[in-house]
């Protein structure tokens, strides 16, 4: 019996015992959720805003646009591309040409065989490269035209120039550059009269680009800027 007693008062105890050791334990908050990022916008792909300071024309069968990419080091008179504020990296494409002065003559007698291989490069607004697009192609007969270009006084109305070959150029542009600009850097050509020309000289064309697009995530919207507080105002003296 006193056994009994004994064991009852030790179970009691210990029972009161954890009972304070439970009531002094400090109760751990839950972590604060950080508020969800919002979505990503979805990537948006479109032709880009390009400023021309030379254009070819417009082509008879495909009615694309056809920009002369001039030699040049000042990135103002290149080629202009506008990129959309954007998040992360935007990617440009277009497409690159070479340029032939035809000669129905020459195609005739089977000596208008000409190489040329151009090289540009897309510039940032301070004169950075950001990188070089080159393309190369042979011209033989006017099926080697990319498309004959419209507003000449040859037949049909076409001019004697015109885009050929055909090089498709993919550019990535970085977050924080809104504009970029293509200039010619370098044009060689070899044809069966003699050794190849290489030229370089500012003001002339080296290449011809069309088909200009830009993909890019959209930037979110820059918050609307704070209008200061205006300052009370004070009362009259006297009143």
């Amino acid at each position: 019996m006193r056994f009994q007693v004994g064991l009852c008062i030790v179970l009691t105890a210990a029972l009161a015992g954890s009972s304070g050791l439970a009531a002094q334990t400090p109760t751990r908050k839950p972590p604060a959720k950080k508020p969800a990022a919002p979505p990503a916008a979805a990537l948006k792909k479109e032709p880009a805003e390009v400023s021309c300071p030379t254009p070819l024309g417009i082509g008879v069968k495909t009615k694309i646009a056809f920009c002369n990419v001039i030699a040049g080091r000042d990135p103002a008179a290149g080629v202009l591309v506008k990129i959309p504020p954007h998040r992360g990296v935007a990617t440009l494409t277009f497409d690159l040409h070479n340029l032939h002065l035809y000669s129905e003559e020459q195609v005739k007698a089977k000596t208008a065989f000409a190489r040329y291989t151009a090289t540009i490069g897309v510039m940032t607004m301070d004169n950075t490269l950001i990188n070089r697009a080159a393309v190369m192609s042979e011209f033989r007969t006017a099926a080697d035209f990319v498309d004959r270009v419209s507003g000449g006084a040859g037949p049909g109305g076409v001019k004697a120039v015109a885009p050929t070959g055909l090089e498709q150029i993919v550019i990535e542009v970085n977050e924080a550059d809104e504009r970029v600009s293509l200039l010619g850097e370098k044009l060689t050509v070899e044809t069966a009269s003699g050794p190849p020309a290489t030229f370089t000289q500012a003001g002339r064309p080296i290449a011809v680009v069309s088909n200009v697009n830009v993909e890019y995530r959209p930037a979110p919207p820059k918050p609307p800027a704070k209008t200061p507080a205006k300052p009370a105002a004070r009362g009259r003296g006297g009143d």
